[in-house]
């Protein structure tokens, strides 16, 4: 892996959140507001050129970064798509509302929906509710929907399933709010593309990345790859890790088109770019990891104000990330988010994260990260990091690791992820990155541990932790009669001409006019014309749709 940039922040970091406050400013005091476009990239560590990586080719992120503010300690809630995804859209930890469990929609127990609080609105349904055209691609995962774009709460997006320039489609003058997915780095990209598969799912995977020319030419030699010292050097390791490069650098080809089409629409201007990942590497001993190897991802921001580029360090966690994009586009973020803004919040002295069940195996780990500091506890101790685990294991570099511990040649730091990890872990992130060094036990570090445990204390009683219970428990709490609940079905009142639509539990609501296939997003009274409206809470079956006929 290549070194991690660490830079001091400069002086100019004070010039450019006045430049951040003035543009909050502005946006509140006018109708304008700026556009603003995610990018997120899946399965991605900071191996990226701006973050100091001598391997990954990244010229259009690395000049996002050349212009914008690169983030050096950002954290995801989790180290794993669907429950990072349910905090990054809601704007919550998942262990707060029943996200956790990897994944709700296709678990062992059978599908349910977590259940976020009646009154929470994802940030991109509060964006259209204040005028943004909102878009995003066919991934979804909020824990409240299910994988695919049509899965969730209908009222978020004005399109699902949407081209990558999207923005195209939105009225004339209207702020857009984009989020597009990057598969490209995915972990299925680093699975061996063609020969002999492992397993079905990996046959299907083959299919389906080869069907979609989603495979990335070999361009990375395998020799060139940096090892951490957990990964023993072993050709299968190299070959998967070169893969992931390849797949990096496909990523960084297609977000250059993206932002070469908003360039050429004369957008750049007026939109905040923000370019991260849903958590860390696609690669064993990371991905569904509480090691910064599974939570630390990189993160750049670019914005029309800015003229200068910086480097920060305050610790960012992805809760963070809602209540931020609302004040860059002059919305007053809700109390109910746990995160708070990264340009005029205070700052941050932990970031949280969580692991739960991991697709067929039960699991329960808490962690609390500051800035030299990291403390994991484990609700099963007996279990390693490395057991079986079907969709990971038909990575080459799990097989031929695992086959290594067995055979009884590795070194102590490597046969570490397949044993036992304890019912409590503690790293020094400063002087031990890869956290191989547990200092739990050590008589030295006992003020250290009894600190970093109190605050994760405190932050599971702040805001609560919905794994107390055993998940098939959790589980029949959120069904009605085995099924999802269905949301009640809205109610139309007519008034002085104007048409009132509401949910008798206060849901979100859509309506649409005759010869319309999208819905709208119902933000007050409407005139009283012919209509057809639904309403849905998250994490229940939509209403039955009615009509209106004045």
């Amino acid at each position: 892996m290549g070194a991690l940039l660490v830079v001091p922040v400069s002086g100019r970091t004070a010039a450019l959140l006045v430049a951040v406050a003035a543009l909050i400013c502005a946006t509140q005091a006018s109708a304008a507001q700026p556009n603003v476009l995610l990018l997120v990239a899946e399965d991605l560590s900071p191996r990226l050129g701006a973050y100091g990586d001598e391997v990954a080719v990244t010229p259009n992120i690395d000049s996002l970064a050349a212009r914008g503010t690169l983030f050096t300690n950002v954290f995801t809630t989790a180290g794993v798509c669907a429950p990072s995804r349910a905090a990054l859209i809601s704007g919550q930890h998942q262990i707060s509302f029943g996200g956790q469990h990897m994944r709700s929609s296709t678990g062992p127990l059978g599908p349910y929906l977590a259940q976020p609080p009646a009154e929470l609105r994802a940030f991109p349904e509060l964006l259209r509710e204040a005028g943004y055209f909102t878009f995003t691609d066919t991934k979804l995962d909020y824990q409240f929907s299910g994988i695919r774009a049509g899965s969730g709460p209908f009222t978020l997006w004005d399109r699902e399933d949407a081209t990558d320039f999207a923005w195209r489609e939105r009225a004339k003058g209207q702020p857009f709010f984009g989020l597009i997915n990057f598969m490209e780095t995915h972990e299925s990209g680093v699975m061996r593309p063609d020969g002999e598969p492992h397993s079905e799912g990996h046959r299907q995977t083959q299919q389906f990345r080869n069907a979609l020319g989603m495979v990335a030419p070999e361009t990375t030699d395998p020799t060139d790859v940096r090892l951490p010292p957990y990964y023993p050097d072993l050709p299968a390791v190299r070959r998967d890790l070169a893969r992931h490069y390849d797949n990096i650098r496909a990523m960084d080809a297609r977000a250059g088109r993206i932002l070469a089409a908003l360039a050429e629409d004369g957008l750049e201007r007026e939109t905040i770019i923000i370019w991260t990942s849903d958590h860390g590497d696609g690669l064993p001993r990371a991905k569904r990891e509480l090691y910064d190897s599974g939570i630390h991802v990189p993160m750049i921001v670019l914005q029309p104000a800015q003229t200068l580029p910086d480097i920060n360090q305050q610790l960012v966690s992805f809760v963070d990330l809602a209540p931020s994009i609302l004040e860059l586009a002059g919305i007053e973020p809700p109390s109910y988010l746990h995160g708070r803004s990264i340009f005029s919040g205070p700052a941050r002295a932990y970031v949280y994260a969580a692991r739960d069940r991991i697709d067929e195996i039960p699991d329960r780990q808490r962690a609390v990260r500051s800035a030299r500091f990291k403390y994991i506890r484990s609700w099963h101790p007996e279990l390693p990091g490395g057991h079986a685990l079907a969709y990971r294991d038909n990575l080459d570099m799990v097989r031929a690791w695992r086959a290594a511990y067995e055979d009884g040649t590795l070194e102590a730091v490597q046969r570490r992820w397949f044993e036992p990890a304890g019912r409590e872990q503690l790293y020094d992130v400063v002087l031990d990155p890869f956290e191989t060094n547990n200092l739990a036990d050590a008589d030295s570090h006992g003020k250290v541990r009894a600190t970093m445990a109190a605050a994760l204390d405190a932050f599971l009683d702040d805001v609560g932790d919905t794994s107390a219970v055993e998940e098939a428990e959790m589980r029949n709490r959120f069904l009605q009669d085995g099924a999802l609940p269905v949301t009640p079905p809205v109610q139309f009142s007519e008034e002085n001409g104007t048409l009132r639509i509401e949910s008798p539990i206060g849901a979100s609501i859509g309506y649409r006019y005759p010869g319309e296939t999208h819905w709208r997003l119902y933000t007050g009274p409407v005139n009283n014309a012919a209509l057809e409206a639904r309403s849905v809470r998250y994490g229940w079956q939509s209403s039955e749709i009615r009509s209106h006929v004045p």
